[in-house]
């Protein structure tokens, strides 16, 4: 489910090459401030996920909506919900919460 979700949201990335510098710059429309820069294509790729992932850990952890991406709609998902509860508590517990805790 969060896989799939991920996957959507990547596709949706738009890339451009950085005129002053010649970095890549990727960002994800829908998504604000999930956005990366790198020297090569593949490493900005892999640093948008990477942010594209903690954004959704915070927007989690803040209780606050996910878009809806491709008919994916995790907020109305019982096993996302399920996680999300779960990983809500360790917070409070003051446990650690990794992508993977709620990935099912």
């Amino acid at each position: 489910m969060l896989t799939n979700y991920i996957r959507a949201s990547m596709q949706r990335a738009r890339y451009e090459i950085l005129q002053d510098s010649g970095a890549y710059y990727g960002s994800i429309p829908g998504f604000q401030g999930v956005w990366a820069d790198a020297p090569t294509l593949e490493a900005c790729r892999e640093e948008l996920q990477e942010v594209l992932e903690d954004w959704i850990l915070l927007t989690v952890c803040r209780a606050e909506v996910l878009p809806v991406v491709d008919g994916i709609d995790l907020e109305n998902d019982p096993r996302f919900v399920e996680r999300v509860a779960t990983a809500r508590k360790s917070l409070r517990e003051g446990r650690g919460v990794r992508i993977e805790d709620i990935d099912t």
